[in-house]
């Protein structure tokens, strides 16, 4: 059985005008069509809807039982539509991000959060990476969306200027650096560092940094997160450098202070990054400006 939806939209205008001419009207389709295509859905379903006489027609019980489901099943494909435009204008859909860990502890919680709120029918799935993975997810199409730091990743991505953060040193509370306001990085090489693992920007940054400098950069030990780092600085295993965004996070229940890092280097750049020479998909889109637009860094 092939029910046209059609035919059905217009069997709900008849039953509600309780008229085919007005109904024909209504639907924009001329009575004559109105009046064959009621006679097709009753050949269709092999059921009378109407009874038929010089007076009109009169809806049989059938009918008010069709209008019932009729008008669940209108409804039904209204709500595709709807759904459907949804997802082209970008308020519904599935968003992958990939970021690195700056931009997770800096500033995406709270990014995400407005986002969100303001788009609950999107599904967001975040994952964090090194820039340099970062950049290869989105140039494979294993993300949509991704943040980095800003850098030289190839042709098949491109790259969109967003936020700056700051590297700043972090020292045991009872350090000889911790009443410094600002030191640079050749007077905290003669200390243990506490690193970020192998592959991280810091990790490359100070490597550089200290190659630079032909000095040694003794790391003691290596960890994944911020916040691993910032317990083994407190508990006096080496200084490190971190983000000062970061390191503010926990600054308040480690004793810890954090020391402005005078170096050129020390502020560095994060920018969003897409694929290049494709259109973004609408929920990527809306998540791109989103990121860019002058609220989102009033509210970070």
């Amino acid at each position: 059985m092939k029910l046209d939806p059609l035919s059905l939209r217009l069997f709900v205008a008849v039953m509600e005008e309780n008229a085919i001419a007005r109904a024909a009207a209504r639907e924009h389709i001329a009575p004559s069509a109105a009046s064959r295509r009621l006679a097709e859905l009753e050949d269709v379903l092999r059921v009378e809807l109407f009874v038929r006489s010089n007076r009109g027609t009169e809806p049989t019980a059938a009918a008010y039982a069709l209008l019932h489901l009729a008008r669940g099943v209108l409804n039904d494909l209204d709500g595709i539509g709807a759904q459907m435009r949804d997802f082209r204008a970008g308020v519904r859909g599935h968003l992958r991000v990939v970021a690195n860990i700056s931009a997770i502890t800096q500033f995406l919680p709270g990014e995400l959060q407005r986002f969100m709120a303001a788009h609950p029918q999107v599904q967001v799935q975040l994952q964090e990476q090194i820039s340099t993975a970062v950049a290869r997810s989105v140039a494979e199409n294993a993300a949509d969306v991704g943040i980095l730091h800003h850098g030289s990743y190839g042709e098949r991505v491109a790259l969109l200027p967003w936020r700056e953060d700051e590297l700043v040193l972090i020292v045991p509370a009872g350090h000889a650096l911790a009443r410094r306001r600002s030191v640079r990085l050749a007077e905290a090489l003669p200390w243990d560092f506490v690193g970020m693992h192998p592959g991280s920007a810091i990790n490359h940054q100070l490597t550089r940094a200290a190659a630079e400098l032909e000095a040694p950069l003794k790391l003691r030990m290596q960890v994944t997160s911020y916040d691993a780092l910032c317990l083994m600085v407190s508990a006096g295993l080496g200084v490190a450098v971190l983000p000062r965004g970061s390191a503010q996070l926990l600054r308040g229940t480690l004793a810890i202070r954090t020391v402005t890092l005078a170096e050129p280097w020390a502020r560095r750049r994060l920018s969003l990054c897409v694929r290049a020479d494709e259109s973004l998909s609408s929920v990527a889109r809306l998540f791109v400006e989103h990121l860019r637009a002058p609220a989102s860094e009033d509210g970070a």
